[in-house]
C-alpha cells in the first residue's frame, strides 16, 4: 500500500490567452504553465467523482482530469464539428450496447450477412470492421510461442524459455494457493452459517461468537483474517475466484507451451501473406471478455443520452478491428488492422495492447509507416508492467522509438496512466514510463465505462489512458480537420499541464522521479488546453516546434 508522502511545490504561473474561434466567439484559455501549487484533494472522491475524475478540471477540482466537460462549456458548446473515424483496434466490441450502438461505424458499400465482399476491400461481411481471430480466444504469450515453435535466434529462444521457466511455476503455485485458501473459506463461511443459523451474517455476528469448539474457533479466525481485505466474505470470495483465474489462465493458456490457440484460425500467423481468415462479425466471443468494449466507451460513449457514461469525443464513428486475444496478440494482425483501418477511412487508430517480445516487428513498422503515409494518429498505451521503457531491457511493441534512438515516425503517440489523485501518487503503480519512449500521460486508474450487456464498470490500465488521449484527438480532428497527424500529436503533446513535483512510479514508495523527467513532455492531456491551441494553429497564429 503507498502512502501519502510531502511533495515540494515550486511557483504556480497563469497566463490568459484570449483568442477568436469560428464567427464571434471568444475562447478564454488559463493554461497552467507550473501546477505545483494546485492544492491536494483530501476529500475522497464522492461516486459521481468516481466516475467521471477522467473529465474533471484540474484547477478547479483539484482532479488530475483532462478537463474534457470545461471543453464542451466553454469551448465546443454548440459548435458542428466534422465526423471523426476512430478505429478500436482491440479484443472486439459488443455492438448492441445501448450507449455505443448510435456511433458505429458502418460500411454502407457492405451488404451484410451475405457472404462476399460486396465492396472489393478483401474483406467479406465487414459492415461495422473486421475480426482477424475468427472463432479463437484464448491465446500463448509470445514467447511461450517461441519456445513452442522454435522461432528466432538461439539466443531468441534462451531469452523466452527463461521466461517461461521463471513465470509458469510461480502461476502454477499461487493458482493452487489460492484454491486451497477458497476452499478454506469456504468451508469456514458454511460452519458459521450453520452455528448462528442464518444464510448471511455481518463481521460483528463473527466477532460475538463464543465456542470452546476448536474447529469452529479456527474458522471463525479465518474469516476474522478475511474481513481485512473485504467488508464481506462473498467479496472475498469473488477475489478468490478472480485470482484463480487470472493464474489459471497463465496455466492452460499464456504460459502452456502445448497450447495452440491459433489452430482453429486456420492461417499462418508467421506468414504475412496468408491473408483471407478471419470474418466480418467483431463482436466479442465469450460475456466477460470487456476490454474493447471499455475502451471503445471512453472515446466515444453517446453523450448527454441520460444512459451509463459520456466518452470524450462526440462525431465520433467506432470501427472495431478485432486482432487481440486473450493473450498476446500476433504482429501479423496488428500490421493487417493497422492497414485496414486506415484503407477503409480510419483517421485514429487506437491500440490498447502491446507485449514484450515480437519476432516480425518490421511487418508493424511498415504498417505504422504506411497509417503516417495516410495521416493517420496512432494512440498506443505506454504497458502496465511498471517499468522504464527507456531501458534497453524492458522493450515494448509495438513501438515508434527502440530505447532512444529517433523515432522512425511522427504519427505515434505513447500514454502512460494517471489515477485520479493529484500530487505525488498520482502516476498509477502499473504504468510503464521513459523520458524518450512514453510521450504524454492521462486518467487510467479506476476509469468507468461501458462493458458488454449495456452495462458498466470501473477498469484500469494504460488501456484506459490511451482512449482518453485517442478521444482528445478526435475532438481536435473534428473542430480543426485541415491539421495533420503531425500536428495534432504536436498539440496533445504541447498543451498539456506540466509538473516538476516528484511522484512515485512503479508503486514503489521508495522509487521517485520528477514528473516532468517520466515522459518526452513531462505533461498530463489537457482537452482544453488542446482545443485552444489547434485553433491558434489551425488560424496561423503560432507554429509548432518540431
Amino acid at each position: 500500500m503507498i502512502t501519502k508522502s510531502g511533495v515540494g511545490f515550486a511557483g504556480l504561473i497563469m497566463g490568459a490567452i484570449l483568442l477568436m474561434g469560428c464567427g464571434a466567439t471568444q475562447l478564454v484559455s488559463t493554461p497552467i504553465e507550473n501546477i505545483d501549487r494546485i492544492p491536494l484533494k483530501v476529500a475522497e472522491l464522492t461516486e459521481e467523482e468516481k466516475k467521471t475524475w477522467g473529465h474533471a478540471d484540474l484547477l478547479t477540482d483539484t482532479i488530475p482530469g483532462m478537463s474534457v466537460d470545461k471543453a464542451y462549456k466553454e469551448i465546443i458548446g454548440n459548435r458542428k464539428g466534422k465526423t471523426v473515424i476512430v478505429a478500436v483496434l482491440d479484443s472486439g466490441i459488443d455492438l448492441n450496447h445501448e450507449d455505443l450502438d448510435g456511433v458505429l461505424w458502418t460500411n454502407s458499400d457492405e451488404k451484410p450477412g451475405n457472404g462476399k465482399d460486396d465492396d472489393g476491400n478483401g474483406y467479406i461481411d465487414d459492415v461495422h470492421g473486421y475480426n482477424f481471430l475468427g472463432t479463437s480466444y484464448n491465446e500463448q504469450l509470445e514467447y511461450a510461442r517461441i519456445v513452442r515453435l522454435g522461432i528466432g535466434s538461439d539466443e531468441y529462444q534462451a531469452k523466452a524459455r527463461a521466461m517461461v521457466d521463471s513465470e509458469y511455476p510461480e502461476m502454477l503455485q499461487n493458482k493452487q494457493r489460492y484454491e486451497q485458501i477458497l476452499q478454506v473459506v469456504k468451508s469456514s463461511d458454511e460452519a458459521i452459517k450453520k452455528h448462528l443459523g442464518k444464510d448471511s451474517y455481518t463481521k460483528n455476528d463473527v466477532n460475538e461468537i463464543k465456542t470452546d469448539d476448536q474447529t469452529l474457533a479456527q474458522q471463525v479466525s479465518v474469516i476474522q483474517q478475511m474481513y481485512a481485505y473485504a467488508e464481506s466474505i462473498p467479496e472475498v470470495m469473488e477475489e478468490l475466484n478472480e485470482g484463480i483465474k487470472y493464474f489459471s489462465e497463465h496455466v492452460n493458456y499464456y504460459l502452456n507451451v502445448d497450447f495452440n490457440g491459433r489452430e482453429e484460425v486456420g492461417d499462418n500467423p508467421y506468414e504475412l501473406n496468408d491473408v483471407g481468415y478471419g470474418n466480418g462479425n467483431p463482436m466479442n466471443l465469450v460475456p466477460d471478455e470487456d476490454h474493447g468494449t471499455h475502451v471503445a466507451g471512453i472515446i466515444a460513449a453517446e453523450r448527454n443520452n441520460g444512459l451509463g457514461v459520456d466518452g470524450v469525443a462526440n462525431n465520433v464513428q467506432i470501427m472495431s478491428v478485432r486482432a487481440v486475444p486473450n493473450g498476446d496478440e500476433y504482429d501479423k494482425d496488428i500490421a493487417l488492422g493497422i492497414r485496414y483501418a486506415v484503407d477503409n477511412g480510419a483517421q485514429i487508430i487506437n491500440c490498447s495492447f502491446g507485449k514484450s517480445f515480437s519476432p516480425n516487428p518490421e511487418w508493424v513498422y511498415d504498417a505504422l509507416k504506411y497509417a503516417a503515409s495516410k495521416d493517420v494518429l496512432i494512440v498506443h498505451a505506454a504497458g502496465n508492467d511498471g517499468l522504464d521503457l527507456d531501458s534497453p531491457e524492458n522493450p515494448n511493441f509495438p513501438n515508434d522509438q527502440i530505447g532512444t534512438d529517433p523515432e522512425m515516425v511522427d504519427n505515434v503517440i505513447t500514454v502512460g496512466s494517471l489515477d485520479s489523485s493529484y500530487g505525488s501518487e498520482m502516476v498509477s503503480g502499473f504504468s510503464n514510463y521513459g523520458k524518450s519512449n512514453v510521450d504524454v500521460f492521462a486518467p487510467g486508474g479506476a476509469i468507468y465505462s461501458t462493458v458488454p450487456g449495456s452495462t458498466y464498470k470501473f477498469m484500469g490500465g494504460t488501456s484506459m489512458a490511451a482512449p482518453g488521449v485517442s478521444g482528445i484527438a478526435a475532438l481536435i480532428r473534428s473542430y480543426y480537420p485541415k491539421l495533420t497527424a503531425p500536428e495534432v500529436k504536436k498539440i496533445l503533446i504541447d498543451s498539456g499541464l506540466s509538473a516538476t513535483a516528484s511522484v512515485v512510479v512503479a508503486g514503489d514508495s521508495d522509487n521517485t522521479k520528477p514528473f516532468n523527467a517520466i515522459s518526452k513532455s513531462g505533461k498530463m492531456v489537457n482537452a482544453f488546453n488542446a482545443l485552444i491551441m489547434a485553433n491558434k494553429v489551425a488560424q496561423g497564429k503560432i507554429k509548432l516546434a518540431k
